[in-house]
């Protein structure tokens, strides 16, 4: 049985952006203060609702995907961080019920997180 996002043990030391990786990692997570590109958008991302950090996802395309809180049932924060270009970033607000809402790559205010991330996607 696949361990809980929230229950792998960090990795040693620290990462740069070039070494974060493309698909979820299954057996680790990497938080967001060790991140050496870290963001101060990133290190916020939780502040509203109750969440001391962020962990990293995945990468969307060009984008690096970050959730600050449980994927499911509780109130997260996701932000998409273009990797060419840190001050770039997409946030999505995912409530308990499964309803959310943010602006994606392409312009659009998203209800569901499907199509936000598609917009990530297509973004190139």
């Amino acid at each position: 049985m696949a361990t809980a996002a929230e229950d792998r043990p960090p990795i040693d030391g620290v990462v740069h952006t070039a070494d974060l990786p493309a698909t979820p990692t299954r057996d680790h997570s990497i938080w967001a203060t060790q991140w050496v590109e870290v963001t101060p958008e990133l290190l916020q991302l939780g502040d509203d609702i109750g969440i001391e950090s962020s962990m990293y996802k995945r990468r969307i395309g060009r984008f690096l995907l970050w959730r600050a809180g449980p994927a499911v049932d509780a109130d997260a924060r996701y932000l998409a961080i273009d990797a060419g270009a840190l001050s770039v970033s997409y946030s999505f607000r995912l409530y308990p019920d499964g309803t959310g809402s943010g602006v994606g790559a392409d312009g659009e205010t998203h209800q569901r997180f499907r199509t936000w991330k598609e917009s990530l996607r297509d973004a190139g």
